[in-house]
């Protein structure tokens, strides 16, 4: 019987590839989350998370380190991206890859230069932990912010704000009532984008002498002290977390933005 090579084979390689490296290591977090250091069942390690202090107050913390990145990435990248796609600036892409480059260049050297520059203005920075560390999230995720936005303004129909401005609105009322309802797919990326990922990057906490944990530092704190169950269950109500977030902007982004806007 002669072989006969079709396209549902090139799944193979993404099946075996998913199989080792996503539902594999998914199977053993839920084994050790709902496990004692016996083996057997147990619920212990959920009840620990939602009645223990320390969780609880470091699961708060890294909310508001990320909320407020996230929000400071925003309202920085929005007037950025708005430029950059609604303005008559000639080489528009290369404005777009000075936000764009230091992406390029490794993630601890950009934190490292972005230290010594604070701790030129600062001199220490254990005085100020807190905003040392939202300095260097917004650093490190404003990019994730400004594309999407970028490429969502640019496909903004021009028809929508000409008729806007046609039918007596003032050019807040078009930012308000057409731009930024038309925008909000973007807002909803980028917002996802750098929201989710700051809630587990203690990297930056550590390497800016901020010695108080987040999500991500606790987690491996956990595993550092060979306590593979705490740890795991509390990456499982992390992964619920950008489930819901996730769950719950999807519907956002797969709305038509044509509909979103009032004239």
């Amino acid at each position: 019987m002669r072989y006969r090579f079709s396209r549902k084979h090139l799944c193979i390689p993404y099946a075996v590839f998913l199989t080792c490296f996503v539902i594999a290591p998914l199977i053993v977090i839920f084994y050790y989350a709902f496990t004692n250091g016996e083996g057997r069942f147990s619920l212990s390690n959920l009840t620990n998370f939602f009645t223990s202090s320390n969780t609880i107050g470091t699961l708060f913390y890294s909310i508001l380190i990320s909320v407020t990145t996230t929000c400071v990435c925003l309202l920085i990248a929005y007037p950025v991206a708005y430029i950059l796609a609604r303005s008559k600036i000639k080489k528009k892409a290369i404005l777009l890859a000075i936000f764009i480059v230091p992406m390029w260049i490794n993630f601890t050297l950009r934190i490292m230069a972005l230290k010594e520059v604070l701790s030129m203005i600062e001199g220490n920075l254990a005085y100020h932990p807190f905003l040392n560390t939202i300095i260097g999230m917004t650093y490190d995720y404003l990019p994730f912010m400004i594309l999407p936005l970028y490429t969502t303004l640019m496909k903004l129909d021009n028809q929508l704000l000409e008729a806007a401005y046609d039918l007596g609105a003032s050019k807040i009322e078009v930012f308000t009532r057409v731009t930024l309802p038309l925008s909000l797919p973007g807002i909803v990326s980028g917002v996802t984008m750098v929201f989710l990922p700051a809630m587990t990057n203690y990297v930056i906490l550590d390497m800016l002498y901020n010695n108080t944990f987040i999500m991500g530092s606790l987690i491996g704190s956990y595993f550092n002290a060979y306590d593979w169950h705490s740890g795991s269950m509390i990456s499982i109500v992390l992964l619920l977390i950008i489930f819901i977030i996730t769950w719950a902007t999807k519907g956002f982004t797969e709305k038509e933005p044509e509909k979103e806007a009032i004239l």
